[in-house]
Order: C-alpha cells, then sequence, then structure tokens
C-alpha cells in the first residue's frame, strides 16, 4: 500500500538512507531475504540519481557466537551461523552493484537494529540541515522499521518508498506499509519511487 507524497516536495538537503542491502542477506544465509534482488534496481535508480545524498547502512554481526549484552548474548547464540567467525567479514559488505556508488555514498556501520544507537547519525544530519530521510532497504519489519521510527522520534520527515524495501514475510511488509499509512501519516509518508524522484527536485 502506497499513499503517496503528502506534504509537498522533498527538500533539496534530504538523505537517502538505504538501509543493510549487503550481501549476508541476499545471498544463501540463514537471514536470506528472497526479494531483495526484486527492489534492488529501483534502490539503485535512486542512488543513480541521488548518490551523493545517500548514506548505506550495513548491520555489522557478532564476532564470535554468544557476544554481546544483555538479549543480544542469546541472540548470537541462536544465529551462531551469521556471526563473523561462521559467516565471514566479506558477507556483510553492500551488494557490489550499490558498492559502486560510495564515494560520494557513505556508509555507516551499526551493531544493532537502529542506526541511531552508537553513530552519530542524527547528530550529523542535524549539522547538515537535514529534515527529511527517503527511506529505503531491508527488512521492512526488522531494520527498516528501527530506522523509521527512529527518525519519527527525532522529527524528521519520513518518506518510506514502498516499492524499494523488503522483507522475508510478505504479511509483516503489507501490514507495516499499512500501519505507516493509518497510525503515523503525519510522519511517515509512503510512495513509489517515481513518485519520490519527482518530488525530489
Amino acid at each position: 500500500m502506497a499513499s503517496g507524497i503528502q506534504f509537498g516536495p522533498i527538500h533539496a538537503n534530504a538523505v537517502h538512507l538505504c538501509v543493510d542491502m549487503q550481501r549476508l542477506f541476499a545471498e544463501d544465509t540463514a537471514w536470506r531475504t528472497p526479494w531483495m534482488p526484486r527492489v534492488l534496481p529501483v534502490v539503485m535508480r535512486l542512488c543513480e540519481r541521488k548518490a551523493e545524498r545517500t548514506c548505506f547502512t550495513r548491520f555489522i554481526p557478532a564476532r564470535t557466537p554468544g557476544e554481546g549484552q544483555g538479549t543480544w548474548r542469546r541472540y548470537w547464540e541462536r544465529w551462531a551461523s551469521i556471526t563473523i567467525e561462521n559467516l565471514g567479514a566479506d558477507r556483510v559488505e553492500l551488494l557490489p552493484e550499490l558498492q559502486t556508488f560510495v564515494p560520494p555514498a557513505r556508509v555507516l556501520d551499526k551493531v544493532c537494529y537502529s542506526p541511531w544507537i552508537g553513530t552519530g547519525l542524527a547528530r550529523t544530519l542535524f549539522s547538515s540541515g537535514v529534515d527529511t530521510l527517503v527511506v529505503t532497504g531491508a527488512e521492512t519489519d526488522m531494520c527498516v522499521l528501527a530506522a523509521v521510527l527512529g527518525a519519527v522520534d527525532l522529527g524528521f520527515r519520513v518518506v518510506v518508498v514502498a516499492d524499494a524495501i523488503c522483507s522475508s514475510s510478505d504479511q509483516s511488509h503489507d501490514a507495516l506499509l499499512g500501519l505507516y499509512h493509518h497510525r503515523f501519516g503525519q510522519q511517515v509518508e509512503t510512495a513509489e519511487c517515481a513518485e519520490v524522484l519527482e518530488a525530489w527536485d
């Protein structure tokens, strides 16, 4: 469900926040997101137009099973196959097609779902006068959700590109798009890439 751009043009100083479009989610791992290849061309279209305004995030797994604080320790015991020790450091890289945009695009590493914890991202954006985030990436109901809700709390205008996000669960993907429209409609807009690019002069 894409409700379209509701609050006028997207300012030139907006940032495209592309969440976790990495090899570990695209390749044959326990976290494979089956339709990531389907949204990749849409993400690339945005990057081609706005590479200098793009920030890629990368989810960095624990180095070894059982690492981490609190429930993250249990989490990395459960997902031992995704730790860097077992998966290999090269799997955390962006998809090769997206690596070509860096630079001018930037890369931000994070160790949890949210890009707002321990990264300095909010401070960097505020100091650059950014007031709008255009969000793409994976997964709709995990790290994209954390990015969107954190941005809402910080007061950013959030535009979710509906045809440039993906999940391993169609049901929760569709539910999240509906939730943004029905419950966060004053703070989150959902629109197709073509409309976003038209609004982002």
